[in-house]
């Protein structure tokens, strides 16, 4: 469950008593703060015992009995007929994309989709399924009239558009129920079939409200088929599930096998996702309030422009004169590791980070910043 964290979100950063706590710390284990990714979360101890004590079978043969526990498990939780566990998350969506469209068929995506964008092509090299990316509005979603306008007319000198992809969270937002609503039915009403990109969708159910696992419900509900990956904010090391109809899913199964997915006594990986789903999705709102608590500690930092997402990620933009490259080196120096883009540095928060390495963090970011100004760094 959510601890006290979560009511302290906007409450100001005592930099001078995270100082202390954590170079005491850092003393004792040398650790970094590692704000990368939230793929970077590492099992823990109940999660090991799940592992070690699972019960295996076959995959491939369909009888490894915790796998199949976590595919009914799963596919109830969000309202389908049938799930498929798959070593990652773009290896589920790339046997959606492959059982929706054949060859010389399109789906359409945002430009800064993950499964556009950052997962090799794959749909293209694998599939001779060409993309058809939009652009995003400020929130992340794609217009509604663009996502019209883009669906090809029957005709041969077009590829066929089959299938429209969304991605929740994106960019770290999470996107309305209402435009979900709006953006499906209007691939509905051109023949269209959807897929979700689900990477983050308990991040999605969480920053809801309410109970998570009804949101979650509820968001893939407007959907063909959805993408869920265990590995990133609930902490499980590998895997995630794709779900559909049972048709959709047999259909996703063979592309697995062509790709070089099939598992054999996979079972000790989805009892880390079980375990997951059973414990680390109701405490994602503690990462939440521990980017909320991040945001506030570096507002009105000159040179950088915070902008909280509302889930675990922060995004911070560089001012003129500060390089976003050196910048993160010389976080790196310091013990916190982030990822960086053009302009911008990218923060976030896992089951890994308790709330001392969230003001230590803070500290960091003032320090770094200062030096590379040339001022001293205010506390």
């Amino acid at each position: 469950m959510p601890t006290t964290d979560s009511a302290r979100a906007a409450d100001p950063v005592d930099v001078s008593h995270a100082e202390n706590e954590a170079d005491a710390a850092r003393d004792r284990s040398g650790h970094l703060v590692d704000l990368r990714s939230d793929t970077v979360t590492r099992p823990t101890e109940a999660m090991r015992r799940a592992m070690a004590e699972a019960e295996v079978g076959d995959d491939v043969f369909g009888d490894d009995p915790t796998v199949n526990a976590l595919q009914e498990r799963i596919a109830g939780l969000l309202g389908f007929e049938s799930a498929l566990f798959v070593s990652s998350g773009t290896q589920s969506n790339l046997c959606a994309l492959l059982t929706h469209c054949g060859r010389g068929d399109e789906y359409i995506a945002g430009q800064m989709a993950h499964m556009y964008r950052w997962e090799g092509g794959g749909a293209a090299v694998l599939g001779g399924i060409q993309p058809q990316p939009l652009p995003h509005r400020a929130d992340g979603t794609l217009d509604p009239r663009d996502i019209a306008a883009a669906v090809k007319p029957d005709d041969p000198h077009f590829a066929r558009t089959r299938l429209l992809c969304l991605e929740n969270t994106i960019g770290g937002r999470a996107v309305s129920m209402d435009y979900l609503e709006t953006a499906t039915r209007i691939a509905r009403d051109r023949g269209l079939a959807t897929h979700l990109d689900g990477a983050r969708l308990f991040n999605a159910a969480v920053a809801g409200g309410d109970d998570p696992y009804e949101q979650a419900r509820r968001i893939a509900g407007h959907f063909d088929s959805v993408s869920v990956c265990f590995s990133k904010g609930l902490g499980a090391p590998v895997g995630s599930a794709l779900v559909g109809s049972r048709e959709f899913i047999a259909g996703a199964r063979r592309w697995r096998k062509v790709l070089g997915g099939g598992m054999r006594q996979a079972g000790v990986l989805a009892a880390a996702a079980l375990h997951a789903l059973d414990h680390h999705v109701t405490r994602l709102a503690d990462d939440h309030a521990h980017a909320a608590l991040f945001a506030e500690g570096l507002k009105g930092l000159e040179g950088l422009t915070v902008e909280p997402s509302g889930t675990n990620m922060v995004f911070a933009k560089s001012g003129p004169g500060l390089d976003v490259d050196e910048l993160r080196a010389r976080l790196e120096r310091r013990g916190l590791l982030c990822a960086a883009y053009p302009d911008q540095l990218r923060f976030v928060f896992h089951l890994d980070v308790p709330r001392a390495d969230v003001e230590r963090a803070v500290r960091i970011v003032r320090e770094a910043v200062a030096e590379v100004a040339g001022t001293p760094a205010e506390s």
